[in-house]
């Protein structure tokens, strides 16, 4: 193979990463800008995304040692989340399940827990937790706000993003009181790259697993943030599990199923652990939230960007037509992006108010419109 074709191939590869990974995603994910347009430069220049990120991240973490030697916790805490993102997004670049993807993914854990010992007086503690299911484990961060919190969100994305990717999510959370829960579900992250728990179980029962644990380790009343397919899961686990007080669902098929896209092709064998077209049909339908058959009787908040590529309204209308407990909503940025990544800090700002309405309100709190 000539230098030109490597070169065109590497291009190619590159460019599809800058559409699966804008900058607005790194933003939403936690990559500080500087490191957005360093990685930027440097696929321009011709390094494949995961060497760059991973450069990135390595830097990041010898600024926060750095700062730990100093003295500095707080800026140590954050060189470690900046450390953290540039590693979760080096390993988004590898949809298989390789000893690479391995790795980087266990960088990014290691930076998230990293961030947990940095500084011993932060907004809010984080901890590692891994939950029985299924003969194995599922994995999760359970992020604490300062004082008791009113309530625990549990928090989780799809095919790509997971667990402690969302921090800025928990960090919206811990500033109204409540704590999180950054879940790995079944096909993600932790979950099943190192414990082999795939999209072919009861999702549903799985995430029902963080409610009860939240319940029982939090107190107080729960509710369910699904992003992207992850979505659809908090729509099974909210009309399933009674124990669910609020759901919101941003940007998520009722119906999921495979995309023209190879990426998407790619990370959904991933999820099941099989590479059959076939079988992945079939789950996706196994998975379908049908609002004949499933009921959201609690709150629930849809979230949708009008400029999404990937999840049209009619995508999202059966979660609608599936609430019956009066109390719904539908928020829809028409620039917006896919999960609204291009209106990160609003969309956190909203859903972290309305779960704080709810959540209280399940205590017996006022009721504050949305």
């Amino acid at each position: 193979m000539t230098d030109t074709v490597i070169d065109a191939a590497l291009s190619a590869e590159n460019a599809a990463h800058r559409r699966a990974m804008p900058a607005t995603r790194l933003l939403d994910g936690g990559m500080l800008y500087a490191d957005v347009v360093l990685l930027e430069q440097a696929i321009l220049a011709g390094d494949h995304w995961d060497v760059a990120a991973e450069r990135l991240g390595e830097h990041r973490l010898e600024l926060a040692e750095c700062a730990l030697g100093s003295g500095h916790g707080v800026t140590a805490r954050q060189q470690f989340r900046a450390a953290a993102a540039a590693f979760v997004f080096a390993q988004m670049a590898i949809n298989s399940d390789t000893d690479r993807k391995r790795e980087l993914y266990d960088r990014f854990g290691a930076a998230v827990a990293a961030v947990a010992a940095a500084a011993t007086v932060v907004p809010s503690s984080i901890r590692k937790v891994e939950l029985p299911f299924a003969g194995s484990s599922l994995v999760g961060w359970h992020v604490q706000p300062t004082g008791t919190p009113v309530g625990t969100v549990v928090v989780f994305g799809g095919q790509s993003g997971w667990g402690a990717t969302y921090l800025r999510y928990a960090d919206a959370l811990a500033e109204r009181g409540m704590a999180t829960i950054l879940a790995e579900g079944p096909g993600q992250g932790e979950t099943r790259l190192r414990h082999g728990i795939y999209l072919d179980v009861d999702v549903a029962d799985a995430y029902g697993h963080f409610v009860r644990y939240a319940t029982e380790q939090a107190g107080g009343p729960v509710g369910v943030w699904g992003n992207s397919v992850g979505g659809l899961f908090a729509a099974l686990t909210a009309a399933r599990n009674p124990a669910v007080r609020a759901c919101c669902v941003n940007g998520s098929f009722a119906a999921p199923r495979l995309l023209p896209f190879r990426t998407f092709t790619e990370q959904a064998a991933a999820m099941l652990g099989t590479t059959d077209e076939a079988a992945i049909t079939a789950n996706f339908a196994r998975l379908r939230f049908d609002p004949g058959t499933e009921s959201i009787r609690c709150p629930l908040l849809v979230l949708h960007g009008g400029a999404d590529p990937l999840v049209t309204m009619e995508d999202q209308q059966p979660f609608l037509d599936g609430a019956t407990g009066g109390d719904v909503a539908l928020r829809v940025w028409d620039d917006g992006e896919h999960t609204l990544y291009n209106h990160a800090d609003e969309r956190n700002d909203v859903v972290a108010d309305w779960f704080a309405d709810r959540l209280s309100l399940s205590e017996g709190n006022t009721h504050h419109a949305f």
